[in-house]
């Protein structure tokens, strides 16, 4: 599909990546975005778009927002937390937002859709993990969730005459990442004390990292270049970096040598993958190959946090 003039809804485009396409896609489209604000920021949204102030949850707001005009739906909005203290509600919340729009936009004949997964949904799967592995089997409430979803979004591209393409994200970093993601975590910490940095697990965990810049880039190709029927795409780097290395990446930025303390065990969380790395392979055959290492993407959004927060 050509993302040039359309009429695409971003839902979630107050948020981190949400924002960050509309950003790219209102030069030559017409962007309508929804967002509830909960985990975004309406400033964020660019002035070009049109904003609703709506929870995708409530069948009305979604009725309001995917209308027969639209040519493609970017469905971002979602509860993050891989973490989350209430995960039943994430669930429930999530899985619901989804389903809301698909049977919308069935009734209406919208007809392109694409979602943001997650590497969550591999679980703990040999490296690296190419789209195609098998048995999916994901150890967070999270990643049940995006596994969840992606059915619903199977189903209707091979029962309801949709077109779908499907983003299994690494980690996604850069300009506009919230706490409760490793970098402003970090960032935040050595500011209130520069001497002694608190680590979650043993500060081994290791994955690939992608600057949200690589992030669109990627997935716009991929809807533009990928036409089966259901599309689903890896999108990270091929190299991964520690917790440790990213402590020290944000120390040097910020100009500080602090001791680390470790809460120890092998993740930071209950339902957190130590070890994670994307095949890119499917990504690079169709024509797109990420330019930043997950050190070069670490280092580029720490400088961007650090001014921002």
């Amino acid at each position: 599909m050509e993302l040039a003039g359309k009429r695409l809804l971003v839902t979630g485009g107050a948020g981190f990546v949400g924002s960050h396409l509309a950003d790219s896609l209102v030069a030559d489209n017409d962007v309508l975005v929804v967002d509830d604000c909960s985990n975004g920021n309406a400033e964020w949204i660019p002035d070009e778009a049109t904003f609703v102030e709506g929870d995708l949850t409530n069948a009305d707001v979604v009725a309001d927002v995917v209308t027969e005009d639209v040519d493609a739906v970017f469905h971002f909005a979602a509860s993050k937390a891989v973490n989350t203290d209430t995960p039943r509600k994430q669930f429930t919340e999530n899985s619901e937002m989804t389903y809301n729009l698909l049977e919308r936009m069935a009734e209406v004949g919208v007809e392109k859709f694409a979602y943001t997964s997650s590497s969550t949904v591999y679980g703990e799967a040999p490296r690296p993990t190419p789209e195609d592995y098998a048995p999916l089997e994901p150890i967070s409430v999270y990643g049940a969730a995006k596994l969840a979803e992606e059915s619903l979004v199977s189903t209707y591209a091979h029962s309801h005459d949709l077109q779908s393409w499907v983003f299994r994200f690494a980690n996604i970093v850069g300009s506009r990442l919230q706490p409760g993601a490793v970098i402003p975590d970090f960032i935040l910490k050595l500011r209130e004390d520069p001497e002694t940095l608190t680590i979650l697990g043993d500060g081994r965990q290791e994955k690939s990292y992608m600057h949200i810049s690589e992030c669109i880039d990627a997935m716009e190709h991929v809807v533009e270049h990928a036409d089966a029927d259901h599309n689903v795409y890896n999108l990270g780097t091929r190299t991964t970096t520690s917790v440790n290395t990213i402590a020290d990446i944000v120390a040097d930025e910020m100009g500080v040598d602090p001791d680390y303390e470790y809460t120890g065990g092998d993740r930071g969380w209950t339902g957190d993958v130590p070890r994670m790395r994307l095949s890119i392979e499917k990504l690079s055959a169709l024509g797109y190959r990420p330019s930043q290492s997950s050190d070069d993407a670490v280092r580029a959004a720490t400088r961007e946090l650090i001014a921002e927060l």
